[in-house]
C-alpha cells in the first residue's frame, strides 16, 4: 500500500498482484470493491483495491498481462518472493523485528518457507517492521544485503477510541501485534479476542462479539483486513482501525522505487 501510494505521487500507473488468498473467482480477475466480497477475492485484495487496480489468481504472470493490458506502467507483487512467474525487478524480504526468523528452520520444523541463505541470494534489501527485540538486525546485516528498517503507528482512525473501552479482536497472522499497537497508541482493552487468519465470522461469533462489547458498554475495534470480511448489516457496528508504514529513513522506500523504475526495460516488477 505504501509503495503504491509512492509511485501514484510520482505519476506513475501502478496495478497490484495478488493471490486472493481464500477467493473463489477465476485467476487473472480484477478486483471490483463494489460487487466483490472477501470470499470472492480475498481480503487484502479489497483493501489493496482502494489504492489501485488489484489483480487476483495465483497464474501471477496472467494477472500481469491483463494489468498491462489495462494500463499498468509497473507491478507491484503482494506476497510474491517465492512465486516463480515473473521475472522481478526488486525483490523485498519483509522480517517481523517481534519474531525475527524463529529457529531458522524451514517449515515444518521452523516458520521459514525457504533456507535463508537462498531468499538473500534473491533479494534486493530487507526490511524489518517493528521493533527488533530478536537480534534479527545484527544478523542480517552480516550477509552484506541493504537492511531497512521500519515501524507502524496507528492511524487517524484511532482518535475515535480514545477514553472509552474497547473489545478488540482480530484476525490476522500474529493479532498480538494488532492488541499490543492498540495500547501503545493509548486505547483501553477490556477484552482481546483472536481468531485464526483470513477467518470467516459467523453470526454466533459476531453475536457472541457484541454481547461481550455491551456487557462492557464499550467498542468494538478491528483490523481493516478483518472489517472487511463483517457482513455488511455488523460493519457499521464495529471500528477498523488501520496503522500507517514509518519508515525509519524517508530515503529508503524512494531509493526502493529507483531501483524499480531503472529496471523498467525488464518489466518493472518489484515483490
Amino acid at each position: 500500500m505504501d509503495l503504491a501510494q509512492r509511485l501514484i505521487r510520482r505519476g506513475r500507473k501502478p496495478h497490484i498482484l495478488s493471490r486472493g488468498y481464500g477467493g473463489r473467482v477465476p485467476d487473472g480477475t480484477q478486483v471490483d470493491p463494489s460487487r466483490h466480497k472477501a470470499r470472492d477475492v480475498g481480503d487484502e485484495p479489497l483493501l489493496l483495491a482502494g489504492i489501485c487496480p488489484v489483480w487476483v489468481g495465483g497464474d501471477r504472470a496472467l494477472g500481469a498481462q491483463r494489468a498491462i493490458e489495462s494500463g499498468a506502467d509497473c507491478l507491484l507483487m503482494d506476497d510474491g518472493f517465492q512465486n516463480p512467474g515473473l521475472a522481478k525487478t526488486v525483490s523485498l524480504l519483509v522480517v517481523d523485528g517481534g519474531a525475527g526468523i524463529g529457529n531458522g528452520h524451514v517449515l515444518p520444523a521452523g516458520p521459514l518457507r525457504e533456507p535463508l541463505n537462498d531468499a538473500l541470494a534473491r533479494s534486493t534489501a530487507v526490511l524489518v517492521t517493528g521493533a527488533d527485540v530478536t537480534g534479527v538486525l545484527s544478523a542480517l546485516h552480516v550477509y552484506g544485503k541493504p537492511v531497512l528498517q521500519a515501524s507502524f503507528a496507528q492511524s487517524a482512525e484511532v482518535a475515535a477510541l480514545m477514553g472509552q473501552p474497547c473489545v478488540a479482536f482480530a484476525g490476522i497472522g500474529r493479532p498480538e501485534k494488532f492488541f499490543d499497537t492498540l495500547r501503545a497508541a493509548g486505547v483501553t482493552l477490556v477484552e482481546t479476542r483472536v481468531f485464526p487468519d483470513h477467518y470467516p465470522y459467523t453470526a454466533s461469533d459476531l453475536a457472541r462479539l457484541e454481547a461481550e462489547a455491551q456487557a462492557h458498554a464499550a467498542v468494538l475495534v478491528t483490523t481493516p483486513k478483518d472489517h472487511v470480511r463483517l457482513p455488511p448489516a455488523f460493519q457499521p457496528r464495529v471500528i477498523g482501525v488501520g496503522v500507517d508504514l514509518i519508515w525509519r529513513d524517508e530515503a529508503d522506500p524512494e531509493w526502493i522505487l529507483d531501483r524499480l523504475l531503472e529496471g523498467e526495460q525488464h518489466g518493472g516488477v518489484v515483490s
